[in-house]
């Protein structure tokens, strides 16, 4: 149990800015292994938003207003860490075309580009409307199931992708283990059953398809995955769970 509540706090410190108090002296601060938390941080993470949901319902705003609420307390609870890297993947696989390292460049500026741009606001869009169709309560299963998958997959992305340069925030997280990648699986689709249900695990292998796919498409482009890479996978499974979700 120790070493699970170390590993979650170790999660939640790179996952969010939440006020949490920093590790102990000589505590083990290293990510890879605490990443079989993901899936769990991923869930508080998920019931942030769906709190923040509730509270706009309750309080007699409407499932837009609602729903851009949510989205806006993920954004304040992580930092917009998984978005920004979505922007900097679009921006950089939108105009790098197929020079690799023009690509990389463009992936480090910290400047968002029109790709960017248009990247967030159908990212965002798609997550507002999906939420959009759901009574709070649904809303908030599905955002603690979308929270919990998408950040759930990232260790089996990085344990079975390779890192595209030997430097930048993917390669100084290291390489989860295979033990730690299925924990963090298991956790996730543990989650989806108990927050959606069948439907749950529908989310989770659509959302799986969906991480392999980016996971792809970056090393035929640039030749492995980096932290941004990482953050389009994690949106991309999270709008999916959420549109799943949605479904009449």
């Amino acid at each position: 149990m120790t070493r699970w509540l170390a590993a979650l706090h170790v999660s939640l410190l790179f996952l969010t800015r939440l006020p949490l108090p920093r590790l102990a002296e000589g505590a083990d601060s290293t990510l890879a292994p605490a990443m079989r938390a993901f899936a769990l941080a991923g869930a508080l993470i998920g019931l942030v938003e769906g709190l923040a949901f509730l509270v706009a319902d309750l309080i007699g705003l409407s499932m837009i207003l609602a729903a851009l609420i949510a989205v806006g307390a993920g954004f304040l609870a992580t930092g917009a860490l998984h978005e920004d890297g979505l922007a900097d993947m679009a921006d950089g696989f939108g105009g790098g075309r197929g020079d690799r390292e023009r690509i990389l460049a463009i992936m480090r500026d910290s400047r968002i580009g029109s790709f960017g741009v248009a990247a967030l606001v159908l990212a965002i869009g798609l997550r507002v409307g999906a939420l959009s169709t759901l009574d709070s309560a649904h809303a908030l299963a599905a955002l603690v199931a979308a929270g919990a998958i998408s950040r759930g997959l990232l260790p089996a992305m990085m344990r079975y992708g390779k890192p595209a340069r030997t430097d930048g925030l993917a390669a100084g997280a290291g390489i989860p283990t295979v033990e730690t990648a299925a924990w963090s699986f298991l956790l996730a689709a543990l989650v989806a059953m108990l927050t959606l249900g069948g439907r749950g695990l529908a989310a989770l292998l659509v959302a799986t398809l969906a991480v392999w796919g980016v996971n792809a498409y970056a090393r035929l482009r640039i030749g492995g995955y980096t932290g941004d890479v990482v953050g389009a996978g994690q949106q991309a499974a999270a709008i999916l769970v959420l549109l799943m979700a949605s479904l009449a």
